[in-house]
């Protein structure tokens, strides 16, 4: 099969099982780092592998649950191509909701805390986005606004989609996961438990925020022209600080 893709007029061969791919491997990255850190948590050893059973396939539905909900319009006239994944449509943020759904059944049957679990995967879910972004190179999608101005015509500013050149916000993202993720990587030992997925939605949901609006095919609440992920990313950051300013500021003078 071949497609339309980054390389501008030319065809480039077109692999679905690329985007697949991408995201297995993000995921096999974070399971494999994550497991280094169970001892240190005070989890049972290889309990990495078992939530793994449980967020990834509950991600993976509420990934593309949520992307079909939003864009309803596209499959309405064939239902049956929601089925489609390997064509790209999995909403990160929805994939988060299910997997945290995941998440959650899996403690209740460890009889684990939730903070612990989350403080286990969160730095990794951020290397496992930053690895799978790159599917969205190889199927010629989530970029952004067209480049006119020739001086900015390169990669990694900018990508070329059939001939135009457009902001290679795909690649944006990456790199904003992949210093998330750094930042959380290395301030994890110093973490109380339950810092792990505040401080996330901190430093993923910034750079998403502005990333988000220059995207071209973000997903909008109705007729609004809001864009979901952006309003999610400012809910999400204002919860973050919230959590910190309450934990090691206010309630640290009140109990001082």
């Amino acid at each position: 099969m071949y497609r339309k893709g980054w390389g501008g007029n030319s065809d480039i061969r077109f692999e679905p099982n690329m985007y697949g791919l991408l995201i297995a491997l993000g995921i096999l990255a974070a399971v494999l780092l994550a497991r280094r850190d169970e001892k240190r948590l005070g989890l049972s050893k290889d309990i990495t592998i078992d939530l793994a059973l449980w967020v990834v396939p509950l991600g993976v539905i509420g990934a593309r649950l949520y992307y079909v909900l939003f864009r309803w319009d596209v499959y309405a006239g064939n239902p049956i191509s929601a089925l489609y994944i390997w064509e790209g449509g999995l909403a990160i943020y929805g994939g988060l909701i299910g997997g945290f759904v995941g998440l959650a059944l899996l403690a209740r049957i460890k009889r684990v805390r939730i903070a612990q679990l989350l403080d286990l995967i969160i730095p990794y879910v951020l290397l496992a986005q930053a690895i799978g972004r790159w599917g969205n190179y190889f199927n010629g999608e989530a970029y952004g606004q067209q480049v006119t101005e020739a001086a900015l015509q390169f990669f990694p500013y900018a990508v070329q989609v059939e001939g135009a050149w457009y902001q290679a916000t795909f690649f944006y993202e990456s790199a904003a996961d992949l210093v998330g993720f750094l930042i959380m990587f290395m301030t994890r030992k110093r973490w109380r438990t339950g810092d792990g997925l505040p401080l996330y939605a901190i430093v993923y949901g910034i750079p998403r925020f502005i990333i988000e609006g220059l995207r071209s095919d973000s997903l909008y609440i109705g007729g609004t022209g809001i864009r979901v992920s952006q309003l999610l990313s400012a809910v999400l950051v204002l919860l973050g600080c919230g959590h910190f300013l309450y934990r090691y500021g206010i309630r640290r003078r009140h109990s001082a």
